[in-house]
């Protein structure tokens, strides 16, 4: 009320404004609950007088205690902050409780924060509710949100996203920030409204100006990606660069992945690094793992193994597929970690358990061999099926292997040829070889030179050394045996 006069004002309004704070003082001590409570507040804001908590909580209990319900409010709040006073939910409760019965929407709001964090009092939704909407009823933004929340979530009512919406935009009409994000992602998913990624931009926009930094990470998203707005990868890092410098992990996150890959900025390892580390020391597991990844292979970081696996542990133990599956190779090759075949394993084994590919592959890998495992043909064959059925083609290779062996399956050279012809369309250079010598040796497909040159030709240009021997053996027309055995072991 009063914050600015020091510095905005000359001596004379000064002046006069001393002479009110003295006239409110005598006030006071005559027991005006009023001016006890204006003065209060002027104490715990340090407006015209010196800052000073105890003697605000000394004004705000003579007032509450003759009734003023703002001053029982604040002096909640005094309690609830432990300012002037021990920290006390349960005293906070009381005072908040005072007001509240008196219809003071700030008290009601604040009851229903307390109900719903469960501070002072049993946790309960149901009471959290009573109390937003009491406060809601009568306009207050901060309850209107808070209702809002708990119709998100289906907190102490039925969850209903239309209702939901109703709260949200009564706070974001009135500038409440928190709202205004909120609505915009409810237009973002097209949750209780219809999906529109325009109106998502207009609400994260109005709460962004204001500072707010998750509406500021949400507005880079969409500029990042051309959602609602033209695709502007420098307009996203602006937005995500504000939002960061508030401390928001996901915006340090995409901060570094643009930095990382140099979209929107100069590419620059370092800056990449900088802000994943950010990210990652509050726990946020994609910034983990790329920072892992970052140690692993040197980029913007002296190379460490040791603080890859350092990274990608933290990564992996909250769930994060990668991280598992990168941890499962570092313990498999013993890279930063003392190598273990039962934690490789194991990290494999989490990941393929919720569908990741290379890990599925990996994880059947390792049952052929029997490393970690008692060997299992069966098992590896399934874990392959799981990994093919994602069209992954190092499990297409190996399934092929299966097939060709009769190992966990049923012998068969034209399910082998059906995959090893999958993995080879897609590159996979262990595949083009024995494609190439099925050609070559005519027992499984009909024998045909120039396929058999082609495949050669394929997996040779990728350095496969049995195929650039047999491609050298056609060149020079050497008599090569083409009885060659087809489980020629890969040089992996």
């Amino acid at each position: 009320m009063f914050g600015f006069f020091r510095k905005k004002f000359d001596d004379m309004s000064y002046k006069y404004f001393a002479l009110y704070a003295n006239s409110l003082h005598q006030r006071s001590e005559q027991g005006d609950a009023k001016a006890q409570g204006l003065l209060g507040f002027m104490y715990e804001t340090g407006r015209i007088v010196e800052q000073d908590d105890k003697e605000a909580v000394k004004w705000f209990q003579l007032a509450a205690k003759q009734g003023l319900a703002r001053a029982q409010v604040s002096l909640g709040v005094m309690y609830g902050d432990g300012r002037g006073v021990e920290q006390d939910d349960k005293e906070a409760v009381k005072w908040y409780l005072l007001a509240a019965e008196q219809g003071f929407a700030n008290a009601q709001c604040n009851l229903g924060v307390i109900y719903q964090y469960g501070r002072g009092v049993e946790q309960d939704d149901k009471e959290a509710v009573k109390w937003f909407q009491l406060a809601a009823k009568q306009g207050l933004a901060q309850a209107q949100f808070g209702l809002g929340v708990m119709y998100e979530y289906g907190n102490g009512v039925v969850q209903d996203d239309k209702e939901t919406v109703r709260w949200y935009l009564l706070a974001a009409k009135q500038g409440f920030v928190n709202a205004q994000c909120n609505l915009g992602v409810m237009y973002a998913y097209g949750r209780g409204v219809e999906q529109n990624d325009k109106k998502a931009v207009k609400w994260y926009l109005l709460a962004a100006k204001q500072g707010f930094a998750n509406a500021q990470c949400n507005l880079g998203f969409m500029y990042e990606y051309g959602f609602g707005v033209e695709q502007d990868d420098e307009e996203a890092v602006k937005w995500y660069l504000l939002a960061a410098e508030q401390g928001v992990e996901n915006a340090q996150y995409k901060l570094g992945v643009m930095y990382k890959c140099g979209c929107g900025v100069e590419q620059d390892d370092k800056e990449a690094v900088k802000w994943l580390q950010l990210a990652a020391e509050q726990g946020f597991a994609d910034a983990q793992y790329f920072l892992g990844l970052a140690y692993q292979s040197g980029g913007g970081v002296d190379q460490d193994d040791k603080e890859a696996v350092k990274w990608l542990q933290l990564a992996a133990e909250q769930g994060f597929l990668d991280a598992q599956y990168f941890l499962g190779l570092a313990y498999l090759s013993g890279e930063g970690v003392d190598q273990d075949d039962n934690e490789s394993i194991k990290w494999f084994r989490l990941a393929a358990e919720q569908g990741f590919a290379d890990a599925q592959c990996f994880l059947g890998r390792m049952y052929r061999n029997g490393q970690g495992v008692e060997q299992n043909h069966k098992e590896a064959v399934k874990w392959y099926q799981l990994a093919v059925e994602q069209n992954f083609s190092n499990a297409q290779f190996f399934l092929g292997l299966a097939y060709l062996s009769g190992e966990g399956v049923d012998q068969d050279d034209n399910e082998s040829i059906k995959w090893f012809r999958l993995a080879a369309e897609q590159g996979y250079k262990g595949a083009q070889f024995f494609l190439g010598l099925a050609y070559d040796n005519g027992k499984v497909v009909e024998q045909d030179d120039e396929e058999a040159i082609k495949w050669y030709q394929l997996a040779a240009q990728q350095g496969d050394e049995n195929a650039q021997y047999r491609l050298g053996a056609f060149y020079l027309n050497e008599d090569y045996d083409k009885e060659a055995d087809q489980e020629t072991e890969l040089n992996e």
